[in-house]
């Protein structure tokens, strides 16, 4: 069972990975093909339904020409 500040961090990830791929232009489905994972897999992340991968987390900052360091640069303790 996930704690609550296990699912906040889950629920800010996708939050921080929808906003930086909407400022880089990229639909889900142009992330999903840039880091070969499927659309549904880009939307659950993005909705905090799933804990993601420190691989996809790669392939994803990857993708959008961005540091790991950034697409995990959210406030857990807000």
């Amino acid at each position: 069972m996930k704690s609550v500040r296990q699912q906040k961090a889950i629920r800010l990830l996708g939050i921080n990975l929808k906003n930086l791929r909407e400022a880089k232009g990229f639909t889900q489905k142009d992330l999903a093909f840039a880091t070969d994972l499927e659309i549904s897999q880009i939307s659950r992340i993005e909705r905090g339904v799933i804990n993601t991968s420190i691989a996809h987390i790669i392939k994803i900052s990857d993708a959008l020409e961005l540091s790991h360091k950034v697409l995990l640069d959210f406030n857990l303790e807000e």
